[in-house]
């Protein structure tokens, strides 16, 4: 394929990291935004990630059904798009296992991978269907499509080991939130906007997010 070719296959190919304020944030920097509400691939775990099983099945049963839906979108509605990085909603019974307690074995979690409006039940029940027939994919099963509305967040940008956002998240629950008026509403969000398999610790990019409500 020629160097005009490979340009003007990824003019067509959406990206909506490039498109969505919603993952844009910048480091020491906390802003409110409003969140669209935006379809997603979840998988439900608890637990310490580190070395889980748990968490890596469901990590191993997203992408798989992720580049189902792609593909079939390329090939059958001629819309391609870039397949978006992993998410995570966390959130325990108290939020101080996230930040002075650190205790990992009470967090409940989600990982999410959006994906475009245009993917209905039909598109999503056959990516399903063609991954579960390969036979290769343990939670594959477990994979299911929703909407999350999480309306007004606060969020920054973290770079660095994920065991030390601890100090950002403290620092964004106890004074920025508070400090704004505002109260936490829903689970920590998180989007993993480097791969932590391919990138040093020290490089990795995280967007952490807080859905909040104004104190009445």
């Amino acid at each position: 394929m020629t160097v005009l070719a490979v340009m003007t296959v990824m003019a067509g190919k959406v990206d909506f990291k490039k498109t969505l304020e919603a993952y844009r944030a910048r480091r020491n920097r906390f802003d409110v935004i409003d969140v669209p509400e935006l379809r997603y691939l979840m998988v439900d775990g608890h637990g310490d990630p580190n070395g889980s099983p748990l968490f890596t099945g469901a990590v191993e049963a997203l992408y798989p059904v992720a580049y189902a839906l792609k593909f079939a979108s390329k090939t059958e509605l001629g819309r391609d798009y870039v397949v978006m990085p992993l998410e995570g909603l966390w959130w325990a019974d108290d939020m101080t296992a996230f930040t002075t307690a650190r205790d990992k074995h009470r967090w409940q979690w989600t990982l999410l991978l959006m994906v475009p409006e245009w993917t209905d039940e039909a598109a999503f029940d056959a990516a399903v269907g063609k991954v579960a027939a390969k036979g290769r994919t343990a939670r594959v099963r477990d994979v299911r499509m929703g909407t999350l509305i999480e309306g007004r967040c606060v969020q920054t940008l973290h770079v660095g080991p994920f065991d030390e956002e601890a100090g950002v998240l403290a620092r964004m629950h106890h004074e920025v939130i508070p400090e704004a008026g505002l109260r936490m509403t829903g689970p920590h969000h998180e989007i993993y906007l480097t791969d932590p398999r391919r990138t040093c610790p020290e490089k990795q990019r995280t967007i952490l997010r807080q859905p909040v409500e104004e104190i009445r």
